[in-house]
Protein backbone atom coordinates (compact mmCIF):
# COMPACT_ATOMS: atom_id res chain seq x y z
CA UNK A 1 0.00 0.00 0.00
CA UNK A 2 1.37 3.44 -0.88
CA UNK A 3 1.43 6.47 1.38
CA UNK A 4 -1.84 7.82 -0.06
CA UNK A 5 -3.63 4.76 1.27
CA UNK A 6 -4.25 3.28 -2.17
CA UNK A 7 -3.71 -0.44 -2.53
CA UNK A 8 -1.02 -1.47 -5.00
CA UNK A 9 -3.09 -4.43 -6.19
CA UNK A 10 -6.76 -5.22 -6.57
CA UNK A 11 -8.17 -8.75 -6.56
CA UNK A 12 -11.71 -9.22 -7.87
CA UNK A 13 -13.85 -12.35 -7.62
CA UNK A 14 -11.12 -14.30 -5.82
CA UNK A 15 -13.43 -17.30 -5.40
CA UNK A 16 -14.52 -17.42 -9.01
CA UNK A 17 -15.41 -20.91 -10.20
CA UNK A 18 -13.64 -20.63 -13.55
CA UNK A 19 -10.45 -22.60 -14.20
CA UNK A 20 -9.02 -19.37 -15.63
CA UNK A 21 -7.22 -16.75 -13.55
CA UNK A 22 -6.69 -13.42 -15.31
CA UNK A 23 -3.86 -11.09 -14.36
CA UNK A 24 -3.26 -7.58 -15.72
CA UNK A 25 0.23 -6.25 -14.99
CA UNK A 26 -0.26 -2.86 -16.65
CA UNK A 27 -3.91 -2.20 -15.84
CA UNK A 28 -3.48 1.32 -14.47
CA UNK A 29 -1.76 4.61 -15.26
CA UNK A 30 -2.10 5.80 -11.65
CA UNK A 31 0.94 7.58 -10.24
CA UNK A 32 0.91 7.63 -6.41
CA UNK A 33 0.70 11.13 -4.96
CA UNK A 34 4.24 11.05 -3.58
CA UNK A 35 5.55 11.20 -7.17
CA UNK A 36 3.40 14.02 -8.56
CA UNK A 37 3.26 13.59 -12.33
CA UNK A 38 6.83 12.30 -12.71
CA UNK A 39 7.41 15.25 -15.03
CA UNK A 40 5.10 13.86 -17.72
CA UNK A 41 2.36 15.67 -19.59
CA UNK A 42 -1.30 14.58 -19.33
CA UNK A 43 -1.05 13.13 -22.85
CA UNK A 44 2.02 11.11 -21.92
CA UNK A 45 0.34 9.84 -18.76
CA UNK A 46 -2.60 8.61 -20.84
CA UNK A 47 -0.37 6.92 -23.41
CA UNK A 48 1.01 3.41 -23.62
CA UNK A 49 4.18 4.39 -21.77
CA UNK A 50 2.12 4.57 -18.56
CA UNK A 51 -0.10 1.49 -18.94
CA UNK A 52 -1.73 -0.90 -21.43
CA UNK A 53 -4.80 0.95 -22.74
CA UNK A 54 -7.81 -1.34 -23.08
CA UNK A 55 -6.21 -4.30 -21.32
CA UNK A 56 -8.13 -3.86 -18.07
CA UNK A 57 -11.47 -3.39 -19.84
CA UNK A 58 -10.99 -6.64 -21.75
CA UNK A 59 -9.81 -8.38 -18.57
CA UNK A 60 -12.86 -7.23 -16.62
CA UNK A 61 -15.35 -8.30 -19.26
CA UNK A 62 -13.56 -11.61 -19.73
CA UNK A 63 -13.51 -12.23 -15.98
CA UNK A 64 -17.24 -11.49 -15.76
CA UNK A 65 -17.98 -13.76 -18.71
CA UNK A 66 -15.98 -16.67 -17.30
CA UNK A 67 -16.62 -16.12 -13.56
CA UNK A 68 -12.83 -15.84 -13.25
CA UNK A 69 -10.68 -14.15 -10.62
CA UNK A 70 -8.89 -11.00 -11.78
CA UNK A 71 -5.68 -9.61 -10.28
CA UNK A 72 -4.66 -6.14 -11.42
CA UNK A 73 -1.85 -3.76 -10.53
CA UNK A 74 -3.13 -0.30 -9.62
CA UNK A 75 0.17 1.50 -10.22
CA UNK A 76 1.60 2.82 -13.49
CA UNK A 77 4.49 0.95 -15.03
CA UNK A 78 6.46 4.20 -15.12
CA UNK A 79 6.64 3.97 -11.32
CA UNK A 80 7.73 0.33 -11.47
CA UNK A 81 7.06 -2.37 -14.04
CA UNK A 82 5.44 -5.37 -12.35
CA UNK A 83 6.24 -7.55 -15.36
CA UNK A 84 10.01 -7.23 -14.95
CA UNK A 85 12.55 -9.07 -12.83
CA UNK A 86 13.94 -7.06 -9.92
CA UNK A 87 17.35 -6.85 -11.58
CA UNK A 88 16.01 -5.91 -15.03
CA UNK A 89 17.38 -2.63 -16.43
CA UNK A 90 13.84 -1.54 -17.30
CA UNK A 91 12.28 -2.39 -13.92
CA UNK A 92 12.01 1.39 -13.47
CA UNK A 93 11.87 3.09 -16.84
CA UNK A 94 14.02 6.15 -17.60
CA UNK A 95 13.27 6.10 -21.33
CA UNK A 96 10.11 4.60 -22.84
CA UNK A 97 10.35 4.53 -26.63
CA UNK A 98 11.23 8.22 -27.22
CA UNK A 99 9.91 9.65 -23.93
CA UNK A 100 12.48 10.49 -21.30
CA UNK A 101 11.35 9.97 -17.69
CA UNK A 102 13.87 12.21 -15.99
CA UNK A 103 12.31 11.82 -12.55
CA UNK A 104 13.32 8.14 -12.60
CA UNK A 105 16.95 8.84 -13.37
CA UNK A 106 19.56 8.41 -10.65
CA UNK A 107 17.21 6.89 -8.08
CA UNK A 108 18.94 6.02 -4.83
CA UNK A 109 18.81 2.50 -3.43
CA UNK A 110 16.24 3.45 -0.78
CA UNK A 111 13.72 4.76 -3.30
CA UNK A 112 14.22 1.80 -5.58
CA UNK A 113 13.62 -0.56 -2.67
CA UNK A 114 10.56 1.43 -1.59
CA UNK A 115 8.94 0.90 -4.99
CA UNK A 116 9.77 -2.79 -4.94
CA UNK A 117 8.37 -3.27 -1.44
CA UNK A 118 5.22 -1.15 -1.86
CA UNK A 119 4.19 -1.83 -5.47
CA UNK A 120 5.98 -4.77 -7.11
CA UNK A 121 6.06 -7.34 -4.29
CA UNK A 122 2.43 -6.82 -3.17
CA UNK A 123 1.21 -7.46 -6.71
CA UNK A 124 3.04 -10.75 -7.07
CA UNK A 125 2.22 -11.76 -3.50
CA UNK A 126 -1.49 -11.32 -4.28
CA UNK A 127 -1.17 -13.59 -7.31
CA UNK A 128 0.69 -16.18 -5.24
CA UNK A 129 -1.89 -16.05 -2.46
CA UNK A 130 -4.73 -16.58 -4.92
CA UNK A 131 -3.01 -19.43 -6.76
CA UNK A 132 -2.01 -21.13 -3.52
CA UNK A 133 -5.60 -20.99 -2.24
CA UNK A 134 -6.80 -22.60 -5.47
CA UNK A 135 -4.13 -25.30 -5.18
CA UNK A 136 -5.23 -26.14 -1.65
CA UNK A 137 -8.84 -26.30 -2.83
CA UNK A 138 -7.91 -28.67 -5.65
CA UNK A 139 -9.18 -26.16 -8.20
CA UNK A 140 -7.99 -26.36 -11.80
CA UNK A 141 -6.08 -23.24 -12.81
CA UNK A 142 -4.98 -21.82 -16.15
CA UNK A 143 -3.16 -18.48 -15.97
CA UNK A 144 -4.01 -15.78 -18.52
CA UNK A 145 -1.78 -12.67 -18.60
CA UNK A 146 -3.52 -9.82 -20.42
CA UNK A 147 -1.69 -6.97 -22.17
CA UNK A 148 -2.06 -4.52 -25.04
CA UNK A 149 0.49 -3.06 -27.46
CA UNK A 150 0.86 -0.03 -29.70
CA UNK A 151 0.06 -0.12 -33.43
CA UNK A 152 3.43 1.50 -34.19
CA UNK A 153 6.67 1.18 -32.23
CA UNK A 154 9.80 3.19 -33.05
CA UNK A 155 8.28 3.98 -36.43
CA UNK A 156 7.57 0.35 -37.33
CA UNK A 157 3.95 -0.73 -37.89
CA UNK A 158 2.74 -3.84 -36.12
CA UNK A 159 0.26 -5.70 -38.32
CA UNK A 160 -1.12 -8.22 -35.82
CA UNK A 161 -4.43 -7.37 -34.10
CA UNK A 162 -3.45 -9.91 -31.44
CA UNK A 163 -0.39 -11.90 -30.50
CA UNK A 164 0.19 -14.84 -28.16
CA UNK A 165 3.33 -15.34 -26.11
CA UNK A 166 4.34 -18.53 -24.34
CA UNK A 167 6.71 -19.29 -21.50
CA UNK A 168 8.65 -22.54 -21.16
CA UNK A 169 5.50 -24.59 -21.69
CA UNK A 170 4.01 -23.90 -25.12
CA UNK A 171 1.05 -26.27 -24.83
CA UNK A 172 -1.83 -24.05 -23.80
CA UNK A 173 -0.67 -21.11 -25.93
CA UNK A 174 -0.55 -23.38 -28.99
CA UNK A 175 -4.04 -24.70 -28.25
CA UNK A 176 -5.34 -21.13 -27.92
CA UNK A 177 -3.63 -20.16 -31.19
CA UNK A 178 -5.36 -23.05 -32.94
CA UNK A 179 -8.73 -22.15 -31.43
CA UNK A 180 -8.47 -18.53 -32.56
CA UNK A 181 -7.46 -19.57 -36.08
CA UNK A 182 -10.33 -22.05 -36.26
CA UNK A 183 -12.80 -19.32 -35.32
CA UNK A 184 -11.24 -16.60 -37.51
CA UNK A 185 -9.10 -18.22 -40.23
CA UNK A 186 -8.12 -14.88 -41.79
CA UNK A 187 -6.94 -13.41 -38.48
CA UNK A 188 -3.35 -12.16 -38.60
CA UNK A 189 -2.40 -13.82 -35.36
CA UNK A 190 1.10 -13.28 -33.98
CA UNK A 191 3.08 -16.10 -32.39
CA UNK A 192 5.55 -14.56 -29.92
CA UNK A 193 4.67 -11.18 -31.42
CA UNK A 194 5.19 -8.31 -30.83
CA UNK A 195 7.33 -9.65 -27.97
CA UNK A 196 8.73 -12.97 -26.80
CA UNK A 197 10.19 -14.37 -23.60
CA UNK A 198 13.66 -13.56 -24.93
CA UNK A 199 12.72 -9.86 -24.65
CA UNK A 200 12.46 -10.19 -20.86
CA UNK A 201 8.75 -9.34 -20.77
CA UNK A 202 7.29 -12.54 -19.34
CA UNK A 203 8.04 -12.40 -15.61
CA UNK A 204 4.43 -12.90 -14.52
CA UNK A 205 3.81 -15.67 -17.04
CA UNK A 206 6.91 -17.62 -16.07
CA UNK A 207 6.93 -16.91 -12.32
CA UNK A 208 3.32 -17.87 -11.70
CA UNK A 209 2.64 -20.15 -14.67
CA UNK A 210 5.78 -22.16 -15.42
CA UNK A 211 6.98 -21.68 -11.86
CA UNK A 212 3.91 -23.50 -10.54
CA UNK A 213 3.61 -25.99 -13.38
CA UNK A 214 0.36 -24.39 -14.55
CA UNK A 215 -0.92 -24.05 -18.10
CA UNK A 216 -0.45 -20.38 -18.95
CA UNK A 217 -0.43 -17.87 -21.78
CA UNK A 218 0.23 -14.18 -22.38
CA UNK A 219 -2.19 -12.34 -24.65
CA UNK A 220 -1.24 -9.08 -26.37
CA UNK A 221 -4.02 -7.15 -28.15
CA UNK A 222 -3.17 -4.16 -30.36
CA UNK A 223 -4.65 -1.30 -28.43
CA UNK A 224 -6.50 0.36 -31.32
CA UNK A 225 -8.68 -2.77 -31.33
CA UNK A 226 -9.91 -2.25 -27.76
CA UNK A 227 -10.29 1.49 -27.17
CA UNK A 228 -14.10 1.44 -27.40
CA UNK A 229 -16.81 -0.80 -25.91
CA UNK A 230 -17.47 -2.55 -29.23
CA UNK A 231 -13.88 -3.69 -29.58
CA UNK A 232 -13.64 -4.67 -25.93
CA UNK A 233 -16.78 -6.80 -26.23
CA UNK A 234 -15.65 -8.41 -29.48
CA UNK A 235 -12.27 -9.47 -28.13
CA UNK A 236 -13.41 -10.48 -24.66
CA UNK A 237 -16.18 -12.65 -26.04
CA UNK A 238 -13.94 -14.17 -28.69
CA UNK A 239 -11.24 -14.93 -26.14
CA UNK A 240 -13.80 -16.36 -23.75
CA UNK A 241 -14.91 -18.87 -26.34
CA UNK A 242 -11.41 -19.72 -27.54
CA UNK A 243 -9.91 -20.06 -24.07
CA UNK A 244 -12.52 -22.68 -23.25
CA UNK A 245 -11.98 -24.43 -26.60
CA UNK A 246 -8.24 -24.56 -25.91
CA UNK A 247 -8.85 -25.94 -22.43
CA UNK A 248 -11.06 -28.69 -23.80
CA UNK A 249 -8.50 -29.53 -26.48
CA UNK A 250 -5.89 -30.23 -23.83
CA UNK A 251 -8.08 -32.30 -21.53
CA UNK A 252 -7.26 -36.03 -21.50
CA UNK A 253 -9.56 -38.02 -23.73
CA UNK A 254 -12.08 -40.14 -21.86
CA UNK A 255 -12.15 -43.79 -22.77
CA UNK A 256 -15.35 -45.75 -22.47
Amino acid sequence: MDVSGEKAVLVTNARGASPFVIVCDHASNRIPTRYGDLGLTPTERLSHIAWDPGALAVSQRLADRLDAPLVQSTVSRIVIDCNRELDAPDLIWTLSESTRIAANEHLDAAERQYRIDHFHRPYHAAIETLLEARRHAGQETILVCMHSFTPVYLGIARPWPIGLIHGVDTGFTRALFDALKDEAPDLNLGWNEPYAALNGVTLTLEKHGDGRGLPATMIEIRNDEILDPTGVTLWADRLGRCLETARQALRPAKHG
